[in-house]
C-alpha cells in the first residue's frame, strides 16, 4: 500500500487549524445530537461541482448524494444494491428532511456520454454504461435535434436529466406522500462551473431561471 496522498494530510492540517477550530462547538454539538440537515441535495459527483462550495453551507446543513450525472433511479426494490435509493429513504424517512434538491451542472461528463451513446459511443466499463441507461430515451431525442448546436445539446439534457430526476423521486410512495402533505418539497438546480451562474427551476413551468441575490 502506498502512503496516503500528501495534499489530503496538508488539507486537513489547514482544516483542523481553521474551519475546525473556528467550529469545534458545532462539531462537538453535531457528535453528540446527530444529524438534522433540512434539505437533502443529489448532486453529480464531479469534482468541480461540490454542494458544500456552492452553497457555503456548514457542518450538519446539508445531507447529500453524489452519482454520477446527479441521476434519481425509479422506484424499484428489487433485489440489487441500490446505493442512491437508500440514502434518500434515510434522508427522508429518517431524517425527516423538508427539501430535496437535485442538482445538475454544465460539462457534465455523464450527460456527455449518455448523448454519445445515443450517437453510437456507448462508453467504455461495467456500471457507467447501465446507470446512463436511465436517461437513454430523451439523450436520443436530443442527439438527434440538429437545429441545436452540441453544446446547446449538452445543456438541454442536463436540465432535463434534472426534470426527469424529480419525477423518479415522486415514484417513491413515501415522498409523494410527503409532498402531497406539504411535508417535503422537490427543487432543481443547474449549476454553470464556468461563470458560477446557479439557475433554479420553476416548480410551476419546469424552466431554468436565474434568482435575484
Amino acid at each position: 500500500m502506498q502512503d496516503f496522498p500528501p495534499f489530503l494530510i496538508n488539507g486537513y492540517r489547514n482544516f483542523m487549524s481553521g474551519r475546525y477550530a473556528a467550529e469545534s462547538e458545532r462539531y462537538r454539538e453535531l457528535a453528540e445530537d446527530g444529524q438534522k440537515p433540512t434539505t437533502l441535495v443529489i448532486a453529480c459527483c464531479d469534482s468541480r461541482a461540490a454542494p458544500e462550495t456552492i452553497f457555503d453551507s456548514g457542518p450538519g446543513q446539508l445531507f447529500v448524494i453524489r452519482n454520477v450525472a446527479n441521476l434519481v433511479p425509479p422506484f424499484g426494490p428489487t433485489g440489487t444494491f441500490h446505493a442512491t435509493s437508500a440514502a434518500i429513504e434515510f434522508a427522508v424517512k429518517h431524517l425527516r428532511v423538508e427539501h430535496i434538491v437535485v442538482m445538475g451542472h454544465g460539462r457534465c461528463g455523464g450527460i456527455q456520454a449518455a448523448l454519445a451513446s445515443a450517437a453510437g459511443a456507448a462508453p467504455a466499463g461495467d456500471f457507467i454504461g447501465k446507470w446512463l441507461t436511465m436517461v437513454e430515451q430523451v439523450a436520443e431525442k436530443v442527439e438527434n435535434n440538429d437545429l441545436m448546436t452540441a453544446s446547446e445539446r449538452q445543456t438541454a439534457l442536463e436540465r432535463i436529466a434534472i426534470r426527469q430526476s424529480i419525477g423518479n423521486l415522486l415514484s417513491f410512495p413515501f415522498i409523494a406522500e410527503a409532498v402531497d402533505g406539504q411535508a417535503l418539497s422537490l427543487h432543481g438546480a443547474w449549476f454553470d462551473i464556468s461563470s458560477g451562474e446557479l439557475w433554479v427551476m420553476s416548480g410551476e413551468s419546469g424552466d431554468f431561471r436565474r434568482p435575484e441575490l
